[in-house]
């Protein structure tokens, strides 16, 4: 197979350009749709859609006639935007990765959707997702090298976004699915604090844990986006207060979770620290998670407790339907006794308040970490291994992967970069100092 080329999009430029009426949005929808046409069979990344030129451009006219004078329209006047398979849109159908009649799967427009369409954007498609966000992979490919997974579950949002068909694409994340194939696929990837965005209108997965967020080609795109999406969003939240410096103080937890990473990515890793430290940065090392084992344990049992729960109905009636993987997760969620359960969301509380006390005590504004154990596995039959993203995505911190320069095959890495619960302002703010250091390496 021919390498589909990588040409990611700034969704900051798209969005100012439309909004300057350059081009037309019929240009632009006719642009849109070649493009997908011309890239998409090489990577899979857009659920088929019949017609989408037409609706697309039908989308385009209702939004001209609300918006005449495009400079005066919403941020995201035109932009298209690609929205992950288990997020309800209406006028697509809900397929979630998996065979089950889309009818049984149908919902209200999600919230996320809601809040799309009044920033202006138009919906390029559904992307492609492991089934029902867990562990069953879609046909995506990775765009900088085809017979590499591009991670999931949110596959087909990492891969859209990588290869330019959308500047703007959504996912979601219950361990390390946004965050994972953003650093295979060469985005950035936000995660937000749990809850942040509403996941009203979303098939769930764990919903303790489930978690929506956001790709784009840079950190300037999450910083257009995130604040129409998120909750109570305040630029004001980002300033350093009184006496504060501007410049983060970096964490890094050492010990048995480092200790997971292979040795290309993590030699990587330290060449990433050493730059920073280089550049004035203060990185301290922190013992965090001396028991990350029992950690991933536990967070594992909530998942799929969870997973169960969410699919009784369905799996009790098109249990047949469903993909070894996926039926082999909720087989396993129904045999957690709900002691268990209970037991391990006790002691979820208590890592949450360890973790944060523990980073008060050492003083670090962010903490850093590979976004993934290595660089984008060769082969499609999985999606590689979420457990860098575990404990944050276990407490529900904010977190974002930074592109963070390639192997020596050509394999993009990622550098993880996770907030304190509540200050994703904070995060985006402070991040942007460390994007800078890396874009100059």
């Amino acid at each position: 197979m021919e390498e589909s080329p990588v040409r990611p999009r700034s969704l900051t430029r798209e969005a100012a350009a439309l909004r300057a009426g350059a081009p037309a949005l019929a240009v632009h929808v006719d642009r849109l749709c070649a493009r997908i046409d011309q890239v998409d069979p090489l990577i899979h990344a857009f659920v088929p859609e019949p017609g989408r030129t037409d609706r697309l451009h039908a989308e385009a006219r209702a939004l001209t006639a609300r918006h005449p004078d495009p400079e005066q329209a919403p941020p995201l006047y035109g932009v298209a935007v690609g929205v992950k398979d288990i997020v309800h849109v209406d006028g697509l159908p809900t397929h979630a990765g998996s065979a089950l009649p889309p009818g049984v799967l149908a919902g209200p427009q999600a919230t996320v959707v809601d809040r799309l369409r009044a920033a202006g954007a138009l919906v390029a498609g559904k992307t492609v997702t492991a089934e029902f966000a867990g562990g069953a992979p879609g046909p995506t490919r990775n765009p900088h090298h085809p017979g590499h997974t591009p991670g999931g579950s949110s596959s087909g949002s990492a891969a859209a976004v990588a290869a330019g068909l959308v500047p703007l694409a959504i996912g979601t994340q219950t361990v390390g699915s946004v965050v994972r194939p953003a650093a295979y696929c060469g985005v950035v990837g936000f995660r937000p604090t749990h809850g942040r965005i509403p996941v009203a209108g979303v098939i769930p997965n764990a919903p303790s844990l489930d978690t929506l967020g956001l790709f784009t080609a840079d950190l300037a795109g999450v910083a257009l986006a995130a604040p129409l999406l998120c909750d109570d969003w305040d630029d004001r939240a980002g300033r350093p207060g009184p006496g504060e410096d501007d410049v983060p103080v970096l964490g890094v937890p050492v010990g048995p979770y480092l200790e997971r990473v292979d040795p290309e990515a993590l030699r990587a890793f330290r060449r990433q620290l050493e730059l920073l430290s280089t550049r004035g940065l203060m990185v301290r090392q922190i013992d965090l998670l001396p028991d990350f084992d029992e950690l991933e344990r536990r967070c594992r049992t909530i998942n799929r407790f969870e997973m169960a729960a969410s699919h009784t109905d369905w799996f009790d009636r098109f249990g047949g339907l469903y993909r070894p993987e996926t039926a082999a997760g909720i087989r396993h969620g129904q045999a957690v006794e709900p002691a268990a359960y209970r037991a391990a969301l006790r002691f979820r509380a208590d890592f949450r308040a360890r973790l944060a006390e523990r980073r008060r005590r050492a003083g670090v504004d962010l903490l850093l970490a590979p976004s993934a154990t290595g660089p984008a596995p060769l082969g499609l039959g999985g999606t590689g291994s979420a457990v860098m993203s575990l404990p944050w995505s276990c407490a529900g911190l904010p977190a974002l992967s930074l592109p963070a320069g390639v192997t020596g095959r050509g394999l993009p890495l990622g550098l993880q970069v996770v907030g304190e619960a509540g200050a994703d302002e904070r995060l985006l703010a402070r991040a942007a100092v460390l994007e800078r250091v890396l874009d100059t390496a």
